[in-house]
């Protein structure tokens, strides 16, 4: 079990997220560095970096899973084409 970030660790990231000219990364170290001194102090920019880190693993996840999906769906789709139906009478 994972510990609960406060409510000002997930607003800021998540605002920090929306802006398009600030890439983040899902590694911790390198969003520390991104954020450098621009955090009223270590201890909040280190959580902050956390936090984004675990959100863009989640949000590469969730495509991965989607693409897997959309690879799954495809697959069954050009399997059910080739495999003829065959009808069976009494």
């Amino acid at each position: 079990m994972g510990r609960i970030k406060s409510t000002l660790v997930k607003r800021t990231s998540k605002q920090l997220l929306k802006h398009e000219e600030i890439v983040f990364t899902n590694a911790f170290n390198d969003n520390k560095k991104i954020l450098g001194n621009t955090m009223p102090s270590k201890k909040i920019r280190n959580k902050i970096a956390g936090y984004i880190a675990r959100l863009q693993r989640a949000k590469l996840d969730a495509e991965k899973r989607a693409q897997r999906k959309a690879r799954r769906d495809a697959e069954k789709q050009l399997l059910a084409q080739e495999t003829p139906e065959y009808q069976f009478s009494n």
